[in-house]
């Protein structure tokens, strides 16, 4: 799931990534473009519910790439993404306009 909210300017929004945890993973990130697809740079926190979260400022007028990493090595996109793009692993990233 993806929440935007734009600042007043409308020249950045912080986009709140929520992913549901289906698999009962104990840990993800977020990887993307926008972090250089770093494993170590979004961290997301584990929620009372058992999903995960994390809040992300990034420049409006863009679109990103990104995917969930969880327990380190099960990629996974966001099934409420604004689109998909096909990447050179052969598989897709879920994409966030803002």
């Amino acid at each position: 799931m993806l929440l935007k909210n734009y600042s007043r300017t409308g020249r950045i929004c912080r986009v709140t990534f929520k992913y549901p945890n289906p698999e009962k993973c104990s840990t993800a990130v977020l990887a993307g473009d926008f972090n250089d697809w770093r494993l170590d740079a979004c961290p997301m926190r584990r929620l009372k519910d058992g999903s995960f979260s994390v809040t992300v400022s990034l420049a409006a007028g863009n679109s990103y790439r990104f995917r969930y990493v969880l327990d380190g090595s099960i990629w996974v996109n966001d099934h409420a993404a604004d689109d998909y793009l096909p990447n050179d692993q052969g598989s897709e990233d879920s994409l966030v306009s803002v």
